[in-house]
């Protein structure tokens, strides 16, 4: 029995995705797949409102490889790496293995980076590059991307913006303009409900002119070369173009429910799901910096395997807290192609299992 996906990724995947991935193959160096992603990019353009001065791409590889690209081709000399986190600790960890001095803001977990902090820390060392996770996933917390960014721009101009939305874009508000960043990154498992396998990046021209000075770039990684593709409407290295097809319906989707409603109807579901784990259990995150996609809760003692797999015999999957918070919390997504009426209905299953009023 396929169990629905309600874990923060891979979400949920509709059969009209999935059937948009059965499509013919076509050569990635044919005029025919410069038409198929030049059309997907001038669609993420469209959806994400770029500024000129910013440019979309498409990568075939997880979320992930975004720490590499900013770990070679973006930090010249000293980064400065906030973590909350899981994900932001790895995103520290990569530029760190990238040869990369970086110094590290590090909070309690459930705590979101805040603009005072960063700014407390920028004003000590000369850093060229800032690494922020917008929603870590771990935890459920959202950190306020935009107060850090208007920060960031208006005092440290210089200081190149790297923005981690790997579980919100496309969910949550991600414009590149409201967020003050230089580049931002997601992908495509989490709120565009695709099979996971894509990562989408919004980069402006700064960050592209920053990377021509960075030595070592290495080849999949290398951020000038990938945009010396994009110019052509192609990728440097093959990609996976059956996903490619699915990106393109989901942009469609997308357009047509248009940005302001897609968020509408996140928000929606995270203060429902919020407004039911206060009355049950608590969240886990500092009230206030709830994330939108993905609500974390602290379990109070509940065994959330033996609920999961009760919860599983009738069609429905939840997540474990992540790492450390395995045994004290549990996640729900509430992303991607959801709505309301899903989110009531799992809940009201959960209920059932657990016996709650």
């Amino acid at each position: 029995m396929h169990k629905k996906l309600l874990i923060p990724g891979p979400t949920e995947v509709s059969k009209e995705i999935l059937s948009a991935q059965s499509q013919y193959l076509i050569g990635h160096r044919e005029k025919e797949f410069s038409e198929l992603y030049g059309g997907i990019t001038d669609k993420i353009n469209k959806y994400f409102q770029l500024p000129t001065d910013f440019k979309p791409t498409v990568t075939t590889g997880s979320g992930t490889l975004w720490f590499d690209i900013i770990g070679r081709s973006v930090v010249k000399e000293k980064a400065l790496a906030c973590v909350n986190g899981a994900f932001s600790q790895r995103c520290a960890m990569t530029l760190i293995s990238c040869g990369k001095q970086t110094d590290i803001i590090e909070v309690e977990m459930g705590k979101p980076i805040k603009p005072e902090m960063v700014a407390e820390k920028l004003c000590t060392g000369k850093y060229d590059t800032l690494t922020v996770c917008h929603n870590e996933t771990s935890t459920g917390v959202r950190s306020p991307i935009a107060e850090i960014g208007k920060m960031v721009k208006e005092d440290y101009p210089d200081i190149i913006f790297a923005v981690d939305a790997v579980s919100s874009m496309a969910g949550d508000k991600t414009l590149p303009s409201e967020m003050n960043c230089d580049i931002v990154f997601g992908s495509t498992q989490k709120c565009f409900a695709l099979p996971p396998g894509l990562a989408i990046a919004l980069v402006n021209d700064r960050a592209i002119e920053r990377a021509k000075t960075v030595s070592n770039r290495g080849a999949y990684t290398d951020l000038v070369g990938i945009f010396e593709y994009e110019a052509k409407h192609q990728t440097p290295f093959t990609p996976n173009v059956s996903l490619l097809f699915a990106l393109d319906k989901r942009m469609d989707l997308l357009l047509e429910e248009t940005y302001d409603k897609v968020y509408q109807r996140h928000v929606d579901m995270a203060n429902y799901t919020i407004a039911w784990a206060k009355k049950h259990f608590s969240m886990f995150p500092e009230q206030g910096y709830e994330s939108v996609t993905v609500s974390c809760i602290n379990s109070n003692g509940k065994d959330v395997k033996a609920m999961n797999d009760k919860l599983g015999e009738l069609g429905y999957l939840i997540s474990a807290g992540y790492g450390k918070l395995k045994e004290k919390t549990f996640r729900i997504g509430h992303m991607g192609e959801w709505n309301l009426v899903g989110i009531k209905e799992v809940l009201t299953r959960i209920d059932d299992v657990w016996g709650l009023k």
